[in-house]
């Protein structure tokens, strides 16, 4: 029987800081002149870590890839909600997060999270586990972005269980949902918590996995989309939709609540927030337009994998 393998927090920050790089590259390939400003930061109670931020880019309006590697002396109500019995106890948490705002309404925003967190309690062996996934948030919906999206989230589950994908994509529907909208945030993807199947190295795999497949992803969506046409009610209804997206970060995210409860840097934290954004009284979308086509084909659960593209 092999041995099991306790965590590696080392191996785990080394891969989430050659991610977020590798992240940052690919999207300044978009860009002529645009690049991301690296910002630095330490945290008084232990630990720190790097904000790159792009803004006012050619493809994207903004942009926020960030790691945080940060110690504290008691886990956070965000982060013990479902774990009471760790309430109280040190902890390790690290990760990578970012948003991408793209300026063309036809290119969705995206977001993708990777987290480990380790807690020490005084009484029992310490406790670890992942966390995040990667979802999409299109403006317009396209069926052919959709089955791209949710193919590659499936691949990058596939070599850790037939049942993975659509674990995680139920979970990421339930979790991206505005409750007080009662309405979806996007088009999902995949979302995990809690996750330790196999042993450290298993998992550990996991999450590279659906780290690696991020960028296959996104990027072809954004070729596709980033040139084409775009009308002054197309750039309103972006403004409009960013509302949703504001408002499920700031209520119901608990990545958000998390980084607030446990003392982090503020303007790290809200660096998922768009540049510009509107709010439009009891607004509602004309019948039959491709706005509403967004609400009723896509703004729902669907089996984007058997969906004919």
């Amino acid at each position: 029987m092999p041995a099991v393998l306790p965590p590696d927090p080392t191996a785990v920050r080394a891969y989430f800081v050659d991610l977020q790089a590798r992240i940052c590259a690919a999207l300044e390939d978009f860009e002529a002149a645009a690049r991301f400003r690296r910002d630095s930061w330490t945290r008084p109670e232990g630990g720190g870590g790097e904000t790159r931020v792009l803004e006012n880019g050619d493809v994207f309006e903004k942009a926020g890839v960030a790691f945080s590697h940060v110690q504290g002396r008691a886990l956070p109500p965000s982060a013990t909600a479902r774990r009471p019995e760790l309430a109280d106890s040190p902890f390790e948490a690290m990760g990578v997060s970012l948003v991408i705002h793209p300026r063309n309404p036809f290119v969705p925003t995206s977001h993708a999270n990777l987290r480990f967190f380790i807690a020490r309690p005084a009484d029992r062996e310490p406790q670890w586990w992942f966390g995040g996934g990667f979802d999409l948030t299109p403006y317009y919906g396209f069926e052919e972005d959709a089955v791209h999206w949710h193919r590659t989230a499936a691949a990058a589950c596939a070599p850790f269980g037939h049942h993975l994908y659509a674990e995680c994509k139920d979970a990421c529907d339930r979790y991206f949902f505005l409750r007080h909208r009662n309405e979806p945030r996007g088009i999902g993807g995949l979302f995990f918590d809690d996750y330790v199947t196999g042993g450290f190295e298993s998992a550990f795999a996991f999450v590279r996995s659906v780290g690696e497949n991020y960028l296959p992803a996104y990027v072809p969506i954004v070729a596709r989309r980033k040139d084409l046409p775009v009308a002054p009610r197309q750039r309103e209804f972006q403004l409009y939709r960013r509302g949703r997206y504001v408002e499920f970060n700031l209520v119901w995210d608990r990545g958000t609540l998390f980084g607030l409860q446990s003392g982090g840097r503020t303007e790290s934290i809200l660096m998922s927030l768009p540049p510009l954004v509107s709010w439009t009284y009891d607004w509602k979308p004309e019948p039959g337009s491709p706005e509403e086509r967004l609400y009723t084909d896509f703004l729902r659960p669907r089996d984007w994998l058997n969906h004919a593209s």
